[in-house]
């Protein structure tokens, strides 16, 4: 990250920008830095000035206690106002839930996009959560960085078997160097059920997708999100999974930023 911005509690967000036009933040998920979302603003540049950040607790970026939900939205607020005053948003998976927050927040921003933010819609779901942050909350506790990190991995459906070949990887010393920013997505994602009450005051033009090849909750997750929403719109992508292609979503992400109530 080449430039640097500080939040309101003076903590350091690092940054960078790809393309001069209209600015999009690209908000990050759990256990993504700036870097994961790096291609999908080079994929935007040629027609936005798309900024991708570290979250605090990650990367460059500084990470001043105690957390707090808002302290996220204000380092959007500082990116926001680091890009001229006024932007888009767009999040991936939990960094949906904080765009999301950011919208309904009041902060300058034009329009939100997500990708699958893994709200629960499926019987259950509440309490899965529950134990989930139950769970994470005692390993980080007890700085057992390794099983947190393999915690999220399984509560994301990801095989035994490729758990166990993350933890042999070169990767892994840096998934458990920002282990503890689990809690922070964790938080942001509430009590993983759609917040209806916020969404209803996200009163910007809002787009919620997910993609073909994703499980149907997802997709209905989706829905519910774009649903509850005054001014939203649902969209699939076909073919697409959680890990969605940068080269698939950045079309339609263009044609929905780039539409009426997006400076040009």
């Amino acid at each position: 990250m080449d430039k640097e911005t500080l939040s309101r509690d003076g903590t350091p967000i690092a940054y960078e920008r790809y393309g001069d036009g209209p600015a999009i933040i690209l908000v990050g998920g759990a256990m993504c830095t700036g870097a994961t979302l790096a291609p999908l603003g080079e994929a935007l540049s040629d027609r936005f000035g798309a900024v991708s950040y570290d979250r605090r607790g990650r990367g460059d970026s500084g990470d001043t206690a105690p957390f707090a939900v808002a302290r996220e939205v204000e380092d959007i607020a500082a990116l926001i106002e680091a890009s001229g005053g006024g932007a888009a948003l767009y999040g991936i998976s939990s960094g949906g839930a904080l765009a999301l927050e950011a919208a309904a927040s009041g902060l300058a921003v034009s329009k939100v996009a997500v990708y699958e933010t893994p709200f629960a819609v499926y019987e259950g779901g509440g309490k899965e959560r529950q134990e989930y942050t139950e769970r994470l909350t005692e390993l980080l506790g007890q700085d057992r960085r390794g099983d947190a990190v393999e915690l999220f991995m399984a509560i994301a459906g990801t095989p035994p078997e490729m758990i166990a070949g993350a933890r042999r990887s070169p990767a892994w010393p840096h998934m458990e160097a920002i282990a503890p920013t689990l809690a922070y997505d964790n938080a942001a994602m509430g009590d993983g059920l759609v917040p209806r009450a916020r969404l209803a005051a996200v009163t910007v033009p809002l787009l919620a997708i997910a993609g073909g090849a994703s499980p149907e909750w997802m997709r209905e997750a989706a829905r519910t999100v774009a649903d509850a929403a005054p001014d939203g719109t649902y969209r699939m992508l076909d073919g697409q999974t959680h890990m969605v292609d940068p080269q698939a979503l950045a079309p339609l992400l263009t044609e929905f930023f780039a539409g009426p109530g997006q400076d040009a």
